[in-house]
């Protein structure tokens, strides 16, 4: 027999669509999904509802999975979130407001066990953090100076956990591991204020990333904010991905760099009071192209001056691994700004 939660998550699952639209307000629907930032109804595309069960029967309607964090979950779930709820029973007499069910007679409140923080928030990623290590000397080092990554100057943000449990994935194998080495990075505001972290998850000898669907995941509050490298100033390189622009900083150490972890959050950060002129480090494909038109008409209604930063091959960590750290400062040298490239290209 099913449990009161099981049989209203079910009913739930009925009317997947108006859940998602009274909850989940901010995201639209796109054919047999609901997508929108994340389970707190932030705007985005992250997290997908499924609307309709699959044919197969393998995907159910009310699941939903938050493709940033690798969160997943039911509509109750969703409600919780979105109303800050901090009781099971908070959620499920809403459910039951929702649906026009009948309240059960009153009983003790029993409060949501809280021992941890609520998996994918800032709270989280707060708590990872901390009980992160400095990336020196760590597996997570070896990994980047694999990809001749060797000068971390001003990479505070990188940090090192050598037993970072890992969300499998439908697509991941029966035998996956739970947990691998992940080079973790802190995500924070304008304030410096860490919302979030990205991981990287590696091979126990760090010689590649590990076997899994998913090796890279962002969880917290991601929208606006980034992995910032050696703080701020009026001149400064954004990118998508941390090896693209630790690349970059291997022959410009001292240029102020922000990753956004992903193309859509690229084109969503937000920019410092003394920025003045940016440097837009696109990967080499349809989404690093939209990310640079989006960030550029943002960019310039604030009048800040946007430069694109071309790679030869698909990202400037691969032009960096295939012609070396010089040639890679000759071909960035030629993209700069006169006055930058002698501010901050290191001499050749």
């Amino acid at each position: 027999m099913q449990s009161p939660a099981s049989q209203i998550a079910t009913t739930l699952a009925d009317h997947a669509e108006a859940v998602c639209r009274h909850y989940l307000s901010n995201g639209r629907r796109e054919g047999r999904y609901w997508l929108v930032g994340d389970v707190r109804n932030s705007p985005g595309r992250s997290l997908y509802v499924r609307l309709v069960a699959s044919r197969d029967g393998r995907g159910q309607a009310g699941k939903w999975t938050d493709a940033q964090s690798g969160d997943h979950g039911d509509l109750l779930d969703v409600i919780a979130a979105s109303c800050d709820h901090r009781t099971l029973r908070e959620t499920l007499d809403e459910a039951r407001r929702f649906l026009s069910l009948p309240q059960p007679p009153s009983s003790p409140e029993r409060p949501i066990r809280r021992s941890k923080a609520p998996t994918g928030t800032p709270e989280a990623a707060r708590r990872l953090l901390a009980a992160s290590k400095p990336i020196a000397g760590t597996i997570a080092a070896t990994h980047l100076a694999a990809r001749g990554i060797i000068n971390l100057a001003g990479c505070e943000a990188l940090r090192f956990h050598p037993h970072c449990w890992y969300r499998p994935s439908d697509e991941d194998g029966p035998d996956v591991r739970p947990a691998w080495p992940a080079m973790i990075a802190a995500v924070t505001d304008l304030d410096g204020s860490v919302t979030g972290v990205h991981r990287t998850w590696l091979m126990r000898d760090g010689s590649a990333k590990a076997p899994v669907a998913y090796p890279r995941r962002a969880m917290g509050h991601l929208l606006g904010n980034g992995i910032r490298f050696g703080g701020v100033g009026a001149v400064m390189i954004a990118g998508e991905g941390i090896e693209t622009l630790l690349s970059l900083r291997q022959v410009m150490p001292t240029t102020p760099a922000i990753a956004g972890t992903s193309a859509a959050h690229l084109a969503a950060i937000l920019f410092p009071a003394a920025l003045r002129r940016l440097y837009v480090a696109r990967d080499d494909d349809p989404a690093g192209a939209g990310a640079l038109a989006t960030l550029t008409e943002r960019a310039l209604a604030k009048g800040i001056e946007v430069v694109s930063l071309e790679p030869r091959l698909d990202d400037f960590n691969s032009d960096l691994t295939a012609f070396g750290r010089n040639r890679l400062a000759s071909m960035i040298g030629a993209q700069l700004r006169a006055v930058d490239a002698a501010r901050f290209l290191i001499s050749t």
